[in-house]
């Protein structure tokens, strides 16, 4: 195991961090961008490696950029935004190309473990889920505002629920005696239709559906990947970690075709012209020992792709 892994602390707990760090093969003079700053763990690392390179970390989250002061130096700028606006952001400073993107599509620790964030179903909170607690819109105005065939299209398409119908016409016939604003009284209302033994599982996926949903991840996941190829030199290396099935497809094919449904485009001669060349045929996984330790890692994905030459 990494050294660098056993001494994270509860706030920075990154996923497959030596993989993480080998796939960007770093260079000391080289311009990076870790897309997800998170707690940071990913971050800081990387900037044990620069001499006099630059690291761009992205992030919308206030806790993410308050933890960012503890890494501040010359070779680190932190920006508070959305990955979806990389391009502009980077080229407002006149950051571009860079030699390596990293993005790890996890919610952080941090917050998973922050109740009053909302994100995890072991704690009692507001249903609240915002990456930016300065967006306008909640878990509990999804669960109140939302339509049965919205809840419906939400739940079946970003939860994978299987019972999503039912799952939304419970909850919708719920929420008319009373709203529901938090965890406790989520659970209660879709108690009926919360399949024994399998609670935890069923659970993390309704929730799961609501904070794709509440942040838009994956238009704003799309949005990113179409701008890497812009921002990343020829050879610069993209790599993504991503967490449910949704997620790692998007990923998967646009590496693969540089689009994310259909086929890759073919030229008069029928030859395919990708902007990328896989470096992963499968994904890589975190090993049994780092799984024990996080249970986090046990459904990361990590894909690698370089960028080809023009």
């Amino acid at each position: 195991m990494s050294p660098d892994y056993q001494n994270d602390t509860a706030y920075h707990r990154p996923v497959m961090l030596a993989e993480c760090l080998d796939a960007l093969d770093l260079r000391p003079e080289g311009r990076y961008v870790d897309v997800t700053f998170g707690g940071g763990g990913h971050s800081a690392r990387i900037l044990e490696r620069l001499t006099s390179g630059h690291l761009y970390s992205f992030d919308q989250d206030a806790d993410a950029e308050r933890e960012a002061g503890q890494l501040a130096r010359p070779q680190f700028t932190f920006i508070r935004a959305n990955f979806r606006d990389l391009h502009a952001e980077l080229e407002q400073r006149g950051a571009l190309p860079v030699d390596g993107l990293l993005a790890d599509l996890g919610v952080s620790s941090h917050q998973f473990d922050t109740p009053e964030r909302g994100f995890s179903t072991r704690f009692e909170g507001p249903l609240d889920m915002r990456m930016d607690p300065e967006g306008e819109q909640t878990a509990a105005d999804i669960v109140n505002g939302y339509s049965e065939a919205e809840l419906h299209r939400i739940f079946g398409m970003y939860g994978e629920v299987t019972n999503a119908r039912t799952l939304a016409h419970t909850l919708a016939a719920a929420r008319r005696g009373q709203e529901i604003h938090t965890i406790g009284a989520l659970k209660k209302a879709i108690a009926p239709c919360t399949p024994r033994g399998k609670e935890n599982k069923y659970l993390a996926q309704v929730f799961q559906a609501l904070r794709i949903e509440v942040n838009d991840e994956m238009a704003a996941l799309q949005e990113m990947l179409q701008q890497t190829a812009q921002v990343l030199r020829p050879g610069g290396r993209l790599v993504v970690m991503s967490y449910h099935s949704l997620e790692d497809r998007l990923v998967k094919n646009f590496m693969a075709k540089g689009k994310f449904f259909g086929e890759a485009e073919k030229d008069l001669f029928g030859h395919t012209h990708t902007p990328f060349e896989v470096l992963t045929r499968k994904p890589v996984e975190a090993t049994a020992e780092e799984i024990a330790l996080n249970s986090r890692a046990r459904s990361a994905k990590l894909r690698i792709a370089v960028r080809r030459d023009e």
